[in-house]
């Protein structure tokens, strides 16, 4: 029986030591030798690090309020610095990412304020952030001035992310600091917002009175994201939160299949999540159920870290940023271009 045991107790769990002056990196690095999230969070880096090394497409996936929890240099640290190659997000994270490039704020709030009083100070609340609806409203205004002068210059159908690409162009030349939109415009990163209907994007840009109205090409978006995981060498992905921007990454390697191109499912996994996967949704799915359809690798490096978003993505932002100091990544090309070569379809 003792001899049985020796394959089950390999590595002792080794205690945290207080180390005053230690960086981020070494304390996370000491908790991969803890348990639970701890241990987790410290095997996040470890697996984000791997894809930076490898030859890997890297793909982030932006959900809940982040930009109004202030994780907007974080994720513009990301792009800025190549760690991630394409970025997903709901509408509503780029919208608080436009309305901040543009010179306005959120504010530190309580979620124990009387809403009805916030309401008649024309503030709005997300849990203990606050936002002034005026500003907003100018925001709105902003993008609904900038759809309708797309339309103006081509009234054809956009994918997202050619509007984002261009309304990052408008708010580099506005902006001195770079936000999410504009970061990623300056560094060729692709920023796509399948569900950008549901947000205050969408909202602003349905202003419009009269006949007409700004389209988006969803399904462009759709076929775009798929042959950026097609011609991959390899794919790595991660969630900050789950929804449509985790579907929508998931889904490139099914799309993908049934266009006859050659994958396997993405080969890193990170996610980052305070949902369950008891409950049968998307967002706390273990990527254990996404190997049944074939979104992640069978022999996939994953890792979920059951914890706060505002608490998780800084500290291993901040190691992954100490480990790979110096380091000169090689960049996947990014060909949007879709190629006619495609084979028989598999429902012939």
């Amino acid at each position: 029986m003792a001899a049985d045991r020796k394959k089950f107790l390999k590595k002792p769990v080794r205690p945290v030591r207080v180390r005053p002056g230690a960086s981020v990196n070494e304390l996370l690095t000491a908790m991969g030798q803890t348990a639970f999230q701890g241990k987790n969070l410290s095997v996040a880096v470890d697996v984000w690090e791997e894809m930076l090394r490898g030859r890997t497409m890297v793909f982030l996936g932006l959900a809940g309020a982040m930009i109004p929890a202030g994780m907007r240099e974080t994720v513009v640290y990301l792009i800025k610095n190549r760690f991630i190659d394409c970025l997903v997000s709901t509408g509503a994270n780029l919208f608080h990412d436009i309305h901040e490039t543009l010179g306005r704020y959120h504010y530190q709030g309580s979620c124990r304020m009387n809403d009805v009083d916030l309401k008649d100070a024309g503030i709005d609340r997300i849990y203990d952030v606050f936002a002034v609806e005026e500003e907003f409203n100018a925001a709105d205004r902003y993008i609904f001035e900038f759809g309708e002068k797309l339309m103006r210059e081509d009234t054809r159908p956009y994918t997202t992310r050619e509007f984002l690409e261009r309304i990052g162009r408008d708010l580099s030349r506005r902006s001195k600091v770079d936000g999410i939109v504009s970061a990623a415009f300056k560094a060729g990163v692709p920023v796509y917002c399948p569900a950008v209907a549901d947000s205050s994007i969408g909202i602003s840009l349905a202003l419009k009175n009269g006949p007409g109205h700004f389209i988006f090409d969803v399904i462009g978006d759709v076929k775009e994201s798929a042959l950026l995981a097609a011609n991959a060498n390899d794919t790595g992905v991660v969630y900050v939160g789950g929804g449509t921007p985790k579907n929508f990454i998931q889904q490139t390697e099914v799309t993908a299949t049934l266009q006859c191109k050659d994958v396997e499912g993405h080969k890193y996994a990170v996610q980052i999540t305070a949902d369950a996967p008891h409950w049968g949704g998307l967002s706390g799915c273990t990527f254990e159920e996404a190997q049944s359809w074939g979104k992640i690798a069978k022999k996939a490096s994953h890792v979920t870290v059951s914890a706060d978003a505002t608490i998780a993505l800084p500290l291993v932002v901040n190691a992954l940023a100490t480990r790979l100091k110096g380091f000169k990544r090689r960049l996947p090309a990014l060909d949007l271009k879709e190629s006619n070569k495609v084979k028989k379809k598999i429902w012939e």
